[in-house]
């Protein structure tokens, strides 16, 4: 099938670079500086001078401006820059921007990065402990004064209601966690490098919030990651195979909060146990690219927290509702082969769409075989991003 969709977009861009910094939990660097090493890596990849590039987007939660980084890198003029919002639900979104404005005309090479020091620095794990007022301090306004002041509380919620309608238990989640340990395990990269795990040593790890255990929760990691969208015509004529752009899609559900959505299951159908923000993904994605679960080859879903991972696989239809642990165990698709945020590094998802990359050029060190389609999501639980790359045809 082509790389092609429905999208006037799709098939017409491509990732062709991909760099990142060393993972850590103490960087010792500034986070400019590892936005500008993450970049820097990322154009020399591709084969390209920091003159090529006129454009950049990144999250809007990086403390690095565009301009600046640009500054950092040599880059000169830009015709196009872009942030997008709501955390790790942006990272997809942020190469569905590239794509747009490679496709329109808008720019010729964009670059997309994000970089932060998220365990020497802010740790998003310690939870609420300032809010300026805003619309969104309002709306968790109804859950801080319960103790839900974590995203692991906020998730807690949902899975212990999963946990509840399926009649499974915690066990459900270790399979997630097995899997991406297992994958860490073979990657120099990771985290987990050399330190895969069993369901026993899930079982045996220290409750953060019941029923979420310590190895359910993703890495808190210094480092940044970059990736270079271009056309698919002159990213042909790059060091690179190109990973093409074949579908992207955005979505936020009704009554959408910031991980904290718990009314919409009374107020709308819904009980807690899936993620409408990844139904709605879902559908646009599989529409506009023409394709199925069955012709994915590789799956890198967001893994923040083991939970939403499961919800992730039956909202896109690889399996059906309370499925989805069995389905992992079953190892009946390639899932996180670059070990995950779980065991690799937690980027916000940067470094789940390179592990994608490397898939599709054959250089991950986990390799599918034959692999030629991957879908990468975004951040759950907040308005979300995906995508489908496809080898070139």
């Amino acid at each position: 099938m082509s790389a092609r969709g429905t999208d006037a977009f799709a098939g017409r861009a491509a990732i062709a670079g991909i760099g990142a910094t060393d993972f850590t939990k103490d960087s010792g660097r500034s986070e400019l500086r590892l936005a500008a090493e993450a970049v820097r890596a990322a154009l020399a990849d591709a084969g390209l001078r920091p003159a090529d590039v006129d454009g950049m987007v990144t999250f809007t939660m990086d403390t690095s401006p565009e301009i600046t980084v640009a500054q950092a890198c040599g880059i000169g003029e830009l015709s196009f820059f872009s942030r997008v919002p709501y955390g790790g639900g942006a990272a997809c979104a942020t190469v569905q921007q590239a794509a747009l404005a490679v496709a329109s005309g808008m720019a010729e090479v964009v670059v997309c990065y994000r970089a932060f020091n998220e365990r020497s620095g802010r740790r998003f794990g310690a939870g609420v402990t300032r809010r300026e007022p805003s619309a969104e301090g309002v709306a968790l306004g109804w859950t801080l004064p319960h103790g839900l002041l974590t995203p692991a509380a906020w998730v807690a919620m949902a899975a212990q209601r999963y946990l509840h309608v399926h009649g499974l238990t915690p066990e459900a989640f270790g399979h997630v966690a097995v899997v991406d340990r297992r994958h860490a395990a073979t990657n120099p990269a990771a985290h987990f490098h050399g330190r895969p795990i069993t369901l026993a040593d899930h079982a045996a790890s220290r409750w953060i919030v019941e029923p979420l255990r310590l190895l359910d929760c993703c890495q808190e990691t210094d480092g940044g990651q970059a990736v270079v969208v271009t056309s698919l015509e002159r990213a042909r004529d790059l060091p690179h195979p190109p990973a093409v752009v074949a579908a992207a899609a955005q979505g936020a559900g009704r009554a959408q909060e910031q991980m904290t959505s718990y009314y919409r299951g009374g107020f709308y159908d819904g009980d807690l146990t899936g993620l409408p923000e990844t139904a709605v993904v879902a559908r646009r994605l599989w529409r506009s690219s023409g394709l199925t679960p069955a012709d994915i080859d590789v799956g890198i879903l967001y893994d923040h927290f083991t939970p939403f991972v499961l919800m992730q696989l039956e909202e896109f239809g690889f399996c059906a509702p309370g499925e989805a642990a069995a389905f992992v165990a079953a190892d009946r698709l390639p899932l996180n082969t670059h070990g995950g945020q779980l065991g690799e590094a937690y980027l916000h998802g940067m470094n789940g769409i390179a592990e994608a990359v490397r898939q599709l050029r054959g250089t991950s060190v986990n390799q599918v075989p034959g692999a030629a389609r991957a879908l990468v999501t975004a951040g759950t639980g907040v308005p979300t991003s995906a995508l489908v790359l496809a080898a070139d045809a």
